[in-house]
């Protein structure tokens, strides 16, 4: 199994949980087919979860496979943490599990200074560092580690490590670039929105930053 069948199989295990999230971001926000959303980093998974008829780009650094997307959806290049984009030209800025992607604790910043610029309304999701499951990895502790540490153990000690058995330099690249936040951290990033808790056996699974 590669690394892409593995994110099928990490969706299909999400896929519940985002169903619940993105009917919670329908409900709050109530987007119509007159409001424009960005959602950085997405893809149209989950956006296939819920009825939304407005217009929807989907950024990304680089262009991905031509598909056939709906009508009111289109692909768009740019960065996150600098966008090409005038201040307030969405109704909607949308993320999901992307701002721990994006490096250190300057680029995190970046990002979450650009989202807020650039959208009007809010709405980021991103994994709790708390929790004791790293998401992506699916491995129990090994993200509260050294990134030395975690380097050497996520082949053979996360199930991610274990299915896709993926070259070091990947997993080296992976641990560099990915660094989840706490509460405390998305507070200080996001000082204009509300920091919601999504719990899992009444553990922090993950956080959602709003502002509508």
């Amino acid at each position: 199994m590669d690394r892409m069948q593995i994110g099928q199989v990490t969706n299909f295990l999400m896929r519940p949980f985002r169903v619940r999230r993105m009917q919670r971001f329908a409900q709050a926000f109530s987007p119509s087919t007159q409001d424009r959303i960005l959602d950085v980093g997405g893809s149209l998974f989950n956006w296939q979860l819920i009825n939304c008829t407005s217009q929807i780009d989907l950024l990304n650094l680089e262009a991905p496979p031509t598909a056939q997307l709906p009508g009111n959806v289109r692909y768009i290049v740019g960065d996150g943490t600098d966008l090409k984009i005038p201040d307030g030209s969405y109704d909607i800025v949308f993320s999901n599990s992307v701002i721990e992607h994006v490096g250190s604790p300057q680029a995190q910043a970046a990002f979450a200074n650009e989202l807020r610029r650039v959208g009007r309304k809010l709405w980021l999701q991103t994994p709790a560092r708390s929790f004791p499951v790293e998401p992506h990895l699916l491995g129990l502790f090994v993200h509260w580690l050294p990134k030395p540490w975690q380097k050497k153990l996520i082949k053979n000690f996360t199930l991610w490590g274990w299915i896709t058995r993926a070259p070091q330099s990947y997993i080296d690249g992976f641990v560099d670039q990915t660094r989840l936040l706490n509460h405390k951290e998305l507070v200080a990033l996001f000082p204009d929105c509300k920091v919601h808790r999504e719990r899992f056996f009444f553990l922090t699974k993950s956080y959602l930053v709003v502002r509508s």
